[in-house]
């Protein structure tokens, strides 16, 4: 093994997204991710508070997600959400693109709207991911966004949200890794349910990946690495992803 349990467990942001988690579901997910000591919580943004609170002290960051999950809102709007996000704790945004904007050609509009998101973000001292949504897109426009994201330091380029109409794949995390600079980082999201399919975006240079099988995929890595079980006291929580 080239890995370590921390090494897979702190490359999971779990996923608390769908829109049918209940608050008991928000709580039991935010449980499991600290006994598993994931990377963080990506959650509703209604609960990011509540998750900051529950999370503080626990190595585990607290994330949600901007415009999602189509990226339609307008860059106003989507300024407020981060506003509203860093003010909650959030430390990470998740933030879709105008998908509309980048399939119409402009670019323009689509850069300076991640800029204010970054902008705000780093001033902030919380970190950005840029969703493409790169099952409804050509791979010039996927390259073409990474490009942006690495002339505006964007901290991670993402697949997906889960909800598109497919999620992450092997070779857009490769066109992805090696499209974007290397100060960026590459997250996976969407069909990440089992170790090998974590391993192999790992593989590839993804540092993160979206999941909300994690406690399947963690489960997983530990019987492989001959270490005990975790016990949460939850169980698998719904997420999204």
């Amino acid at each position: 093994m080239d890995y370590q349990y921390s090494d897979i467990a702190k490359m999971i942001d779990h996923a608390l997204l769908a829109p049918t988690t209940t608050v008991d579901q928000l709580e039991a997910g935010i449980e499991l991710a600290i006994a598993y000591d994931v990377a963080s919580v990506c959650i509703l943004p209604y609960y990011l508070k509540r998750c900051s609170e529950r999370l503080a002290g626990s190595g585990v960051l607290p994330s949600t997600v901007i415009g999602f999950p189509h990226g339609g809102q307008t860059t106003a709007i989507k300024l407020a959400e981060a506003e509203r996000a860093i003010a909650d704790g959030g430390q990470e945004l998740d933030l879709v693109v105008n998908i509309s904007k980048v399939l119409s050609g402009d670019f323009a509009y689509v850069r300076d709207e991640i800029r204010a998101i970054c902008d705000a973000a780093h001033a902030a001292d919380r970190k950005v991911k840029v969703i493409f949504e790169n099952c409804y897109l050509q791979d010039s426009d996927k390259r073409r966004l990474c490009e942006i994201c690495s002339e505006l330091r964007a901290d991670w380029v993402k697949t997906s949200t889960g909800y598109g109409s497919g999620g992450a794949t092997l070779d857009d995390l490769r066109l992805m890794r090696q499209a974007a600079a290397s100060h960026v980082q590459v997250k996976a999201a969407g069909g990440i349910r089992d170790l090998d399919a974590l391993l192999a975006a790992r593989e590839i240079g993804a540092s993160r990946c979206g999941a909300s099988a994690t406690a399947a995929i963690l489960d997983e890595a530990r019987q492989r690495l001959g270490l005990p079980p975790i016990r949460s006291g939850a169980g698998e929580a719904v997420g999204g992803y």
